[in-house]
């Protein structure tokens, strides 16, 4: 029998994706294309910010700046979206640690030009389009300025496949919006500033997109009590240019470091 809530739940997820813009061209990989999933990185941007603070990080001005707002969702930031270890270039001895470390600049392929995480900046433009950059630049708080997060994205996880910049980030930006307009992402502004149980955060993701989705999220804190800075999902790579839905999801192996109970982090440190 399936739970009368779950259906509500649904139902509401898909009027309200009825409501988003569409995204235009599809995500496909013209090179190195055999692999199976993405990660889709996203941020709760005040524990981002609060972890830099904590660890003495000059703060960027995506958190210097941050102001309250009455739309909680909107910390709920895109980080990234990272394509898993092709088998081609598994085949050439590539293991996933490495290939999670250099991503496009992995040896001996594809051996591209290097992004270091210290020096985004130094990486290519994107060649992102305007209308593109501006939907970007409203999730992403990192792109562009002087933080260049998407310029270093693309280097490390996007310009090795061929994707085009606008769909590459345009998927990303689909699928925050997506994840803000879900129980998932009523729960998280529901409880801003609020202590949670990771079995209260998991009910949430499950209430989303079904139970057996709870094990494709890994979340990320940080400091004591714990906060949260970073939601990844891992999603099959077939799905990838369809609404978030119960098949989208692939289950990864670890659900991440945040324990039993962690803070939904409030802006400001």
């Amino acid at each position: 029998m399936i739970r009368k809530d779950f259906v509500f739940a649904i139902s509401a997820t898909a009027i309200a994706l009825c409501a988003l813009p569409a995204q235009a061209d599809p995500l496909q990989a013209t090179q190195y294309a055999d692999f199976d999933r993405y990660v889709l990185a996203l941020s709760w941007q005040s524990g981002f910010c609060q972890s830099l603070h904590d660890r003495n990080r000059d703060a960027p001005d995506e958190c210097r700046l941050q102001k309250e707002r009455a739309d909680k969702t909107s910390i709920l930031t895109v980080h990234g979206l990272w394509p898993g270890l092709p088998k081609s270039i598994a085949a050439r001895g590539v293991d996933e640690r490495r290939w999670i470390r250099y991503g496009c600049a992995t040896r001996p392929i594809p051996n591209m030009p290097e992004a270091k995480a210290s020096r985004k900046c130094d990486a290519a433009e994107t060649g992102l389009s305007l209308t593109g950059a501006a939907k970007l630049n409203d999730v992403m708080p990192g792109a562009g300025g002087n933080s260049c997060l998407e310029r270093y994205e693309y280097a490390k996880h996007g310009v090795c496949f061929g994707f085009d910049p606008d769909a590459y980030f345009g998927t990303m930006v689909r699928m925050n919006q997506e994840v803000k307009a879900s129980p998932l992402g009523q729960f998280l502004a529901e409880n801003y500033g609020k202590t949670v149980t990771r079995s209260a955060f998991d009910a949430a993701v499950a209430r989303s997109w079904g139970p057996q989705t709870v094990k494709a999220v890994k979340l990320s804190c940080s400091g004591n009590p714990a906060y949260l800075t970073e939601v990844q999902m891992s999603l099959t790579a077939a799905s990838i240019n369809v609404p978030l839905a119960t098949d989208s999801f692939a289950p990864q192996p670890h659900p991440g470091n945040c324990g039993k109970q962690f803070v939904i982090d409030k802006i400001g440190y």
